[in-house]
């Protein structure tokens, strides 16, 4: 590649907004066969891009989790996953977005979203839920016989039982 090009190149990746593939196209005049060149650097890592046949594409990561997708219309939605795969942020077009933390077996521990809505979860040694939290202050405690069948529940509304 020359040196004109790489500039070229490099100045989209500093400078292109969402809709990455409708400002390529209209803005750039990226093409489709540069489309890779820009985006793996864009997002600094090797990427896959598919095609629908409705006008779709979507960008998958090297173990093919889909970090970006974008329809014919503009609309598009990113997602980032941390080491173990586990999807820990979502952001959206329309200014949505989820950010998401998980424990070293995979559970889910932590969310929360653009408007401030959260939700916690403790666990036991089982990967069973024992209590849960959100911002609107429910609460629920579960407890677990050895087998990992629930067998008390109880929370804030005032509900308990025995199962």
């Amino acid at each position: 590649m020359n040196k004109k090009y790489i500039k070229y190149i490099n100045y989209i990746v500093n400078n292109i907004e969402k809709p990455y593939f409708k400002n390529m196209e209209e803005q750039y005049g990226v093409s489709q066969g540069e489309y890779e060149l820009v985006l793996s650097k864009l997002l600094n890592q090797p990427i896959i891009i598919n095609r629908s046949m409705y006008g779709n594409i979507i960008i998958l990561d090297k173990d093919y989790n889909e970090i970006y997708f974008e329809n014919s219309k503009g609309m598009w939605h990113t997602s980032e996953y941390d080491a173990n795969d586990n999807l820990i942020y979502v952001e959206t077009s329309d200014g949505e977005w989820v950010k998401t933390e998980w424990d070293e077996n995979g559970n889910e521990v932590y969310r929360i979203n653009e408007v401030g809505f959260w939700s916690k979860w403790d666990y036991d040694d089982n990967n069973n839920v024992i209590y849960y939290e959100n911002s609107d202050g429910f609460w629920s405690k579960h407890t677990y016989d050895k087998d990992g069948n629930e067998i008390y529940y109880e929370d804030s509304r005032g509900i308990r039982h025995e199962i």
